[in-house]
């Protein structure tokens, strides 16, 4: 079901008798018709493995299940809101940046290590987002939640994306991430952290940026 951008923090779904989806809880605004909502204590479709995934990594996202027949208005602590449309590929996005998603999307958790080895699980420490991370994949459309504007910037073969980690948003493809550094660790003494590290994206696809290096 497609998302009707309201402006750029609200977004509005329409339902349909038999449809799905998944939002966050806490992000409903407003509705019209015969809609229900009910927690969804296994995290959408992820079932026990991605509940279990997501409980390793400190991740809670709990999720509200949004079924009937009407329409939908979403937002959620006025953040900035990115309508992502999906045609059969895997969107990786950090679980508290979901506002909401179509319930035809096959949800997972990935293990960010096996994308850079040792390097991912640094990223998560350094970062401070989790080792694991959610998958969307599937035809359909996924609200993710920014601070400020998103901008989508292409990955292609030979032409990598170095990316501030706090500004990374969500990233989608036949893409591999790594962190790294273009500073010597003398350069390095004394900064909080900022750009003394950079997100290596590289392969094809495309990676969300947010203008902000603020989390949620």
């Amino acid at each position: 079901m497609p998302f009707r951008e309201v402006n750029s923090k609200m977004v509005e779904a329409t339902l349909s008798p038999g449809q799905k989806m998944f939002s966050q809880r806490g992000a409903m605004l407003a509705y019209r018709g015969d809609v229900t909502f009910t927690p969804n204590m296994a995290g959408g479709q992820g079932g026990v493995m991605s509940m279990i995934g997501r409980r390793v990594a400190d991740e809670a996202a709990p999720l509200m299940t949004v079924e009937g027949s009407g329409t939908v208005m979403f937002g959620h602590g006025g953040h900035h809101i990115q309508v992502i449309r999906l045609s059969g590929e895997t969107l990786y996005v950090e679980a508290d940046r979901l506002l909401a998603f179509d319930g035809t999307l096959q949800q997972g958790t990935m293990f960010m290590g096996s994308q850079g080895g040792v390097m991912g699980m640094v990223r998560g420490q350094v970062t401070g987002q989790g080792l694991f991370t959610t998958t969307l994949k599937g035809h359909g459309a996924v609200a993710v939640m920014a601070h400020g504007g998103v901008v989508e910037l292409p990955i292609a073969p030979g032409r990598p994306v170095h990316v501030d980690p706090q500004a990374y948003v969500a990233h989608h493809g036949d893409v591999r991430n790594k962190l790294s550094t273009a500073l010597g660790w003398r350069d390095m003494v004394g900064r909080g952290s900022g750009e003394a590290f950079q997100l290596e994206l590289s392969g094809s696809g495309a990676v969300y940026v947010q203008a902000s290096e603020e989390k949620l």
